[in-house]
């Protein structure tokens, strides 16, 4: 493993954030903090001495180490072997398995959610679903290394998923064949009515030219080259690249600040403007709608937000993940390293997303899901986390909480959704939005913000 060659593309901003640290971060240990290490020690010594079963210095401070981390938040983690190998995966955008997000929660393996297009999302798995067994082999309080490690292999081999799924009675088999994953950051396509759809479904490298280059080609698929609408598709989108982020906020805006992160060191504290990657707005006087649901997390909030702040796009959807905080990604020797949460960040107006996320301007629920009400149920997000850093205005969840009267717009079932053809609600209602949307609707009126001080 490369370590430096991984920190140097590791500049992100995810439900795992990362950005690369800076030297202002290496805090010395506290002198006071010594007679607490020695009660560490202490333990150390009664345990290898007593404990019924001989056990390696490596276990137990590996032990010490992750649960000193547990202590702090859901986002800090040390990162060797299985997991820094991940990490270069999702960077490296291929490999070969079943095309997953996963977490350990609670000593089970959380599904984030599918890759779309893979064989994970074409075997039906959804956000939210427990993998209780591998081939029929119970995987509660396995280390996550080990699972990924599992449910990898050789394209076109099969697997056996058991899934728990919340509000439903009985548990799932799922056969899943292996393929190649090749992620696709970005993907596009020309709607009717010359509305363009740009789907960005991670944040990794040159996201914002890539969204570039999609948008000059529906241009020229367009009659007269003249586009209508855009809907910037980021749900499901868990992060990515920081800069990306700021990159393909940029593409869209002529001025005012974009992000700003503070932590408690001086060089965590930093502003992020538009005009400094790309100049100019490429999609001048056509109208945005940017889709979000509760699988967009951390570098696809910042963008929603600056968009939403400086009123440039409309956000429809459902509320954002409401991860607001960064983590910096400390080297520890060549073949490890510290993944710690150092700042918070803040929208353009100086909203922070922690716990409550990105409210959507109209409410649209994914009804053509048949999964929908109990997905909505059961849903996770930031704030149900165990250890979650709190939001400093103190929101309540039931301040959260939206409209619960009926919306009549939205009581088709998916079948009768299906019957007419529509597979996916949100994005076609966004669509049909664009579609009867004018220069003068809300999307394109210019706001005025407040700058977010540090």
């Amino acid at each position: 493993m490369n370590i430096a060659a991984l920190l140097r593309s590791a500049a992100l901003v995810t439900a795992v954030a990362l950005i690369p640290a800076t030297t202002a971060t290496m805090a010395q240990v506290d002198g006071c903090a010594a007679p607490e290490f020695a009660k560490l020690f202490a333990v150390f010594q009664r345990v290898k001495a007593s404990y019924v079963e001989p056990v390696d210095d490596d276990t137990l401070i590996r032990g010490a180490i992750d649960g000193m981390l547990a202590a702090l938040d859901p986002h800090s983690a040390y990162l060797d072997g299985g997991d820094l190998q991940r990490l270069e995966t999702m960077i490296d955008g291929q490999y070969s398995g079943l095309g997953l997000s996963v977490v350990m929660q609670d000593g089970a393996v959380k599904v984030v959610s599918p890759f779309r297009g893979s064989p994970a999302e074409a075997a039906g798995i959804k956000a939210g679903d427990f993998i209780t067994h591998l081939n029929g082999k119970l995987i509660v309080d396995t280390k996550l290394d080990d699972a990924v490690a599992q449910m990898r292999g050789p394209k076109g081999t099969s697997i056996r998923l058991t899934i728990y799924r919340q509000g439903r009675d009985e548990p799932l088999e799922v056969d899943v064949t292996r393929g190649v994953i090749e992620l696709e950051p970005v993907t596009s396509e020309l709607l009717s009515g010359n509305v363009a759809l740009i789907t960005v479904n991670e944040f990794s490298a040159n996201v914002g030219a890539d969204v570039f280059a999609e948008w000059q080609s529906l241009k020229k698929k367009a009659p007269g080259g003249r586009l209508s609408g855009l809907v910037l598709d980021l749900r499901n989108n868990p992060g990515g690249s920081l800069d990306e982020s700021v990159a393909l906020s940029d593409l869209f805006l002529t001025n005012g600040q974009i992000v700003s992160q503070r932590g408690r060191a001086r060089g965590e504290t930093m502003l992020y403007d538009a005009e400094t990657v790309y100049r100019g707005d490429m999609a001048e006087g056509v109208p945005i709608i940017v889709l979000i649901n509760a699988g967009s997390a951390s570098a696809s909030e910042i963008v929603a937000g600056a968009l939403q702040d400086h009123r440039r796009a409309l956000i429809m959807g459902e509320r954002s993940f409401g991860k607001g905080s960064v983590q910096s990604l400390l080297p520890l020797g060549k073949d490890a390293a510290l993944k710690l949460t150092t700042a918070r960040y803040y929208t353009p107006s100086g909203r922070s997303v922690q716990e409550g996320g990105i409210k959507p301007d109209i409410a649209v629920p994914q009804i053509s899901d048949p999964d929908f009400r109990l997905r909505q149920k059961y849903q996770t997000r930031e704030s149900d986390l165990r250890g979650h850093l709190i939001n400093e205005i103190g929101l309540k969840d039931e301040e959260l909480e939206g409209d619960r009267i009926a919306d009549p717009r939205f009581q088709l079932t998916a079948a009768q959704l299906e019957a007419q053809g529509i597979k996916d609600f949100q994005l076609n209602y966004a669509a049909d939005t664009l579609r009867r949307t004018t220069k003068s609707t809300v999307a394109l009126r210019p706001g005025t913000q407040r700058a977010a001080k540090p």
